[in-house]
């Protein structure tokens, strides 16, 4: 039985959305693909979207020294002062959480996942796990994932720089029994307060001083082994940890019935829906979903 799409809450999809529905020549146009299929409604957005796709494709085509990635303050000597409770910057330094994972239907005999927040030379790989999830959610054709991987890139770099207000989390499985290097699992982006609240939110918009999970995407082979329920897991462990507002929340599209059932099982509940005008946008409905945080993590 093939493993169902895990889409990307959501973050980036509505930061790349222009980029993909641009007018420019290098992308096909919603009505000359698979995009949405299921979409009958077909936008023409203004001319000037393709500029900034244009200049970064030009950026992307020509050879240039690799440009070295901003430092966040995890990467950085220990400051003092506080946030979001005391000692809370060396607390995401520090976190760590490890899983042993049993046989599951997605094959192999079990392993181990550590999911911690991300290191600067780990960008790349994160970028494109992110950008597969992406291109499979969203039917983009697999020759545009590395220009997606280049554009997720630029995003996830400039989302980092404003650690600890926003933090990306990865995770590694190691193969029970197996030796060399494990391998990335999976990621998420947590925004803790309004701080770091992204610009430019999905519908329905969360509170920003409220912390927010998105771009959650799991590795396609690793998936029905529960990662991603020990992701999310982690990702309210942190917040915790960090002494954040206790209402947490996140979006879910309205048709993916596998991610809508983990989150109600997690205890997350639907606050507000989009509504069906969402649709003249190109977007899939939403749910905007909540839990309130326990004190401690169980």
């Amino acid at each position: 039985m093939g493993c169902p799409p895990t889409p990307l809450p959501l973050s980036l999809e509505c930061t790349l959305r222009p980029f993909l529905f641009s007018s420019s020549p290098h992308f096909p146009s919603p009505s000359s693909t698979t995009f949405f299929s299921n979409t009958t409604t077909t936008l023409s957005l203004h001319k000037s979207r393709a500029l900034p796709l244009l200049k970064l494709l030009r950026r992307f085509s020509s050879p240039s020294v690799p440009q070295p990635v901003t430092p966040s303050p995890l990467d950085s000597p220990p400051w003092p002062g506080a946030f979001l409770g005391p000692d809370g910057l060396q607390v995401l330094r520090d976190f760590r959480v490890t899983v042993e994972l049993g046989h599951r239907g997605g094959g192999g005999s079990g392993g181990f996942l550590e999911i911690r927040p991300m290191l600067a030379e780990e960008l790349d790989a994160t970028a494109q796990l992110l950008a597969e999830s992406f291109a499979e959610s969203m039917l983009v054709p697999a020759r545009y994932v590395p220009l997606l991987a280049f554009l997720v890139k630029q995003y996830v770099a400039e989302r980092r720089c404003l650690e600890p207000h926003v933090t990306v989390l990865v995770g590694f499985y190691r193969e029970r029994g197996t030796e060399g290097a494990a391998q990335l699992a999976c990621t998420a982006e947590i925004s803790l307060d309004a701080r770091g609240a992204n610009a430019a939110p999905p519908t329905p918009v969360p509170p920003r001083e409220c912390p927010y999970i998105c771009n959650m995407a799991v590795r396609k082979a690793l998936r029905r082994r529960r990662i991603g329920w020990h992701l999310l897991r982690a990702c309210e462990e942190l917040m915790t940890r960090m002494k954040t507002e206790k209402n947490v929340y996140l979006h879910c599209r309205v048709i993916d019935e596998v991610p809508f059932d983990m989150y109600q099982k997690a205890g997350y509940k639907v606050v507000k829906t989009d509504g069906f005008l969402v649709w003249l946008t190109l977007q899939r409905r939403k749910y905007l979903m909540s839990k309130e945080l326990p004190h401690e993590i169980g």
